[in-house]
């Protein structure tokens, strides 16, 4: 038997089964599979106070719209009352839902919504550190962190690493920054084997072969572009280019000398990261040649079981 209240979308049974199939297209996707819409909100706070969040948690949980993670937002923006802006992670079984929060939302004078939309990566990073990723305003694939900001880099990595497929990650930073060790560090939280193909994190180590599950494309290899584009193996050098053929993860310290005199250009690289000791940090490259010709010097005066 149709309920009676059905009736109310129309007279016509006919009606009554084109609203019955509209809201299983809204619960279902093509594939007859339960959709669990997720949504990222921000708002900015125009009069703060007190029971305004309990106010816009009461109206999302009235419209059946659940909040999965919630927290402030530094946007460098604080509003005239003290307010600011906050971040939210929503989920809900029916996307119109979103839409009629939003159009209730506008109505109100104590907040300006500033965004809302599915979530891309910068919006969860924002809500669960409690800020945005800076980002260049020319180059949009340049991020930039500081050294007391290793905690975010590595959870950003970490959300990189775990994506499919091929990755061409550049890393800009003077020495004992902490770059190598945010690689690794991501790797481990992203579940992946990191493989250096050259480095010097702990002695030079320039790789001209790999053995056996060290070729998949789920490992992350890490390589040194001063140390790489230095090297005089050309079995290393051959090894380099195969890796960049693998659709895999690849991380490349100092990325603007490992493009030097080679097949490789810096718009190759899908994201480039800028790590510093303060924000009025010049990153340069002298320093950290003349480094790499002492240790050089050193591993040709010394037996150095990490170059194999």
């Amino acid at each position: 038997m149709i309920p009676v209240f059905l009736y109310s979308f129309s007279s016509s049974y006919e009606s009554v089964i084109m609203e019955l199939n509209r809201c299983k297209r809204v619960l279902y996707n093509t594939e007859g599979v339960f959709h669990m819409g997720e949504w990222y909100l921000e708002y900015e706070i125009q009069v703060n106070r007190p029971g305004l969040l309990g106010d816009i948690s009461s109206l999302l949980g009235m419209l059946r719209v659940n909040i999965a993670t919630i927290n402030s937002v530094d946007a460098g923006y604080v509003g005239d009352d003290g307010g600011g802006r906050r971040g939210m992670l929503l989920t809900t079984e029916d996307d119109a839902q979103i839409k009629r929060f939003e159009l209730i939302a506008s109505t109100m004078e104590t907040i300006k919504l500033v965004k809302i939309r599915p979530p891309k990566l910068s919006d969860r990073l924002a809500v669960r550190h409690g800020r945005y990723i800076l980002r260049d305003s020319e180059d949009r694939k340049t991020f930039r962190f500081l050294r007391n900001e290793l905690g975010i880099l590595v959870d950003f990595m970490a959300e990189l690493f775990k994506e499919k497929g091929h990755k061409l990650i550049g890393i800009r930073g003077m020495p004992r920054v902490g770059k190598t060790e945010s690689v690794v560090a991501a790797s481990v939280c992203a579940n992946k084997k990191w493989i250096f193909l050259s480095s010097t994190m702990i002695k030079q180590t320039v790789r001209s072969s790999l053995m056996g599950d060290e070729f998949s494309d789920n490992n992350i290899f890490i390589l040194d572009g001063i140390v790489s584009r230095k090297a005089s193996d050309e079995r290393h050098l051959q090894l380099v280019r195969e890796m960049m053929r693998i659709p895999s993860i690849k991380v490349v310290e100092h990325p603007d000398i490992f493009v030097q005199h080679s097949e490789y250009d810096i718009e190759d690289f899908d994201y480039i990261i800028e790590l510093r000791t303060d924000p009025d940090q010049e990153i340069t490259y002298e320093m950290m040649e003349k480094n790499h010709m002492v240790s050089s010097k050193g591993a040709m005066d010394n037996f150095d079981i990490f170059n194999f």
